[in-house]
């Protein structure tokens, strides 16, 4: 498998030399200063590639073209929107980076309540607590009918929990729910975030899934055309938040959009941390049905708590068994191999790495700091370098 890391640009903290040291061959990015929409243009896809060689290192993978609210909803431009989005696959594509990752996730990316949970050892790790979660949904962003997303005692344990809280406390947990992400150039405020809630209210999972099926019908015979391969992001967490339609958090979503968009080209994420964090996703079994149509991945872990938090474990820990899926994905490679597929390799990349180290205190991009990433790429390196020890009859 092809060792990758996600890089934000010049202004990322982490370095492209950095990511080298670490032992990553190929570097995972996007032209996060054009991702509204518009098209990428050769010469700004050629800069940026021309950046990433210069250090050694190859542009693998895309990630990601944005994909706006307005082709989700299928309102306003989003006509013009899909053109563009060819038009940037087509520009990226013929620039020699031909994997493309995007979402369909409505409104927000990834979400957590807690950006840097203290752990046992000192290290700090990404968090969704349910009750913090829902103490904000409930009483601070007011959202209508909230109440009957909840169970009972998990409002009154919210109401407790609310009580508890300072307003600075009640500040940095909006923060990091609705004006905060990675390369993100905009911020919701608690108005603009309802008006969005307001116009996804309308829609309902079926009606998203169909217009990502429409969005997918228009693009992946670019992709054919462009000897491109997209794969779609899980929804994280894999469970629906805010009221939100969700349509890639598990098995069944990924084999509906399969079904709907038969082509190769059409791929998947396999994102171990996002849909990871439902517990009943099995990510072993997800690795192996979807196996010929896994384009990339990013390999993680998380812990499950019994309400239904959970927090970013260390690679090699938390639920979900990431040697069986690199085990699994390395036989998938072999099996590429043997029908002499040009995409037999697989990237990959380390995902959201603890805060450690001589990290704490300097600024990072949640997730993405230097060290948590280095110790987990250095893990599963060593995770598959034993499976192919084994595999070679090395060990027995």
């Amino acid at each position: 498998m092809q060792q990758t890391w996600r890089w934000f640009g010049p202004d990322d903290p982490v370095t492209l030399a950095q990511a080298r040291q670490a032992g990553a061959t190929g570097i995972v990015t996007a032209l996060h200063h054009m991702n509204q929409g518009q098209v990428w243009t050769p010469e700004a896809i050629a800069e940026r590639k021309a950046e990433i060689e210069a250090a050694g290192l190859t542009w693998a993978v895309v990630e990601s073209i944005g994909v706006g609210e307005e082709i989700k909803t299928r309102t306003g431009d989003y006509v013009q929107k899909i053109e563009n989005f060819k038009q940037s696959l087509r520009n990226v594509a013929r620039a020699g980076i031909k994997t493309v990752c995007y979402n369909f996730m409505v409104i927000t990316d990834w979400s957590r309540t807690n950006l840097a949970y203290r752990l046992p050892n000192g290290a700090f790790a990404l968090r969704y607590d349910k009750i913090d979660f829902a103490a904000y949904d409930l009483f601070v962003l007011k959202r209508r009918n909230a109440e009957a997303d909840y169970a009972p005692e998990v409002i009154e344990a919210a109401r407790t929990r609310l009580a508890t809280k300072s307003e600075a406390e009640i500040a940095e947990l909006e923060r990091v729910l609705i004006d905060w992400l990675p390369a993100r150039d905009f911020a919701y405020t608690r108005d603009s975030f309802r008006d969005m809630l307001e116009i996804y209210s309308k829609i309902d999972v079926e009606t998203l899934r169909a217009n990502l099926i429409a969005f997918l019908r228009e693009v992946t015979p670019v992709a054919e055309e462009e000897g491109a391969l997209l794969c779609i992001h899980a929804d994280d967490p894999s469970f629906p938040i805010f009221g939100l339609p969700r349509v890639m958090s598990g098995a069944a979503d990924v084999r509906a959009l399969f079904e709907a968009v038969p082509e190769t080209a059409c791929g998947l994420t396999l994102c171990t941390g996002s849909f990871g964090s439902n517990p009943n996703n099995d990510l072993v079994a997800m690795a192996k049905e979807f196996a010929p149509r896994i384009h990339f991945a990013h390999l993680r872990n998380t812990t499950h708590e019994p309400d239904g938090s959970f927090y970013e474990a260390d690679h090699l820990g938390g639920d979900t068994d990431l040697i069986g899926v690199a085990a699994t994905l390395m036989a998938e490679e072999d099996r590429r191999r043997a029908e002499g597929r040009i995409d037999a390799e697989i990237p990959f990349r380390p995902d959201h790495g603890h805060l450690m180290g001589d990290d704490v205190g300097k600024r990072s991009n949640p997730g993405y700091s230097f060290v948590g990433r280095l110790k987990g790429l250095a893990e599963l390196r060593g995770v598959m370098k034993t499976i192919e020890a084994f595999r070679s009859g090395r060990l027995a």
